[in-house]
């Protein structure tokens, strides 16, 4: 174990692939920091050309890319029963309303992940304790969700500044997962640079059940305030709702 407590592991050359189907998620080696349910999710991406996001990256890590481009992600959702290890999930603190926006990422090493700009979250403690623990970008906010019929409303308004997100959609039935769905979706890890280190962050889950789904209103400001200003003006090139998966994060790996 390396002195930030966290575990170096053997570089690994090959680009991972991100199928599922024929790339399963990799066991998890040694202890597991926690485990998570995530549900109602809404996948929103916007395509981009990888060198207008390559600056947002740790050391050692770049944008992942599928025909050339990459994407930004504005995902909303509900964290549920958050717990330490493998145990049940931490009363009220474990449960909460979140919405990330994130790019994709991939390593030296060959590992595809994710690369967290903001992290929007309406739990105090969890905002002060993931800053504090690996240096995720969290940020305390209001936040609201509902759900009528197939209409999934998420609102969110950051407690520090004045911007605002608000995502309406319509979900439709599953569909067969994408080659684009599995990109976004079939990610085994997270990048983030902490106390000087790129820590890579494993975890395991489920293929995503994807499902069709129809956005009909977008207003959103939460994308520029993580450094990408116009970018939610326009339509996403990718709109997807999943009622979500459970996961497992393993510890800190670092060897960039």
């Amino acid at each position: 174990m390396s002195h930030l407590g966290v575990d170096p592991v053997d570089p690994v050359s090959p680009l991972a692939p991100v199928d599922p189907v024929t790339a399963q998620a990799p066991e998890l080696t040694g202890a597991i920091l926690m485990n998570q349910r995530w549900r109602d999710l809404t996948f929103l991406h916007w395509a981009v050309a990888p060198e207008r996001v390559a600056h947002l990256m740790p050391p050692g890590v770049r944008p992942d890319t599928l025909d050339g481009v990459t994407y930004v992600g504005l995902i909303p959702f509900r964290m549920v029963g958050a717990g330490v290890g493998r145990g049940p999930g931490v009363p009220y603190l474990g449960s909460f309303l979140e919405t990330n926006v994130r790019l994709y990422s991939v390593d030296d090493t060959g590992r595809r992940g994710i690369v967290f700009l903001s992290l929007d979250a309406d739990r105090l403690a969890v905002v002060v304790g993931a800053r504090l623990t690996f240096g995720l970008p969290y940020r305390w906010a209001r936040m609201s969700y509902h759900e009528r019929g197939d209409v999934h409303t998420y609102a969110a308004h950051l407690r520090h500044a004045r911007t605002e997100s608000h995502v309406v959609v319509r979900v439709g039935g599953r569909r067969e997962s994408t080659e684009l769905d599995h990109f976004l979706s079939a990610r085994w890890g997270l990048h983030v640079h902490w106390l000087g280190r790129t820590l890579y962050v494993p975890n395991r889950h489920e293929p995503w059940p994807m499902h069709d789904a129809e956005v009909l209103t977008l207003d959103d400001g939460l994308v520029a305030s993580a450094g990408l200003p116009g970018l939610t003006t326009r339509p996403p090139d990718h709109v997807a709702f999943s009622p979500g998966v459970r996961t497992e994060f393993g510890l800190p790996r670092v060897d960039l």
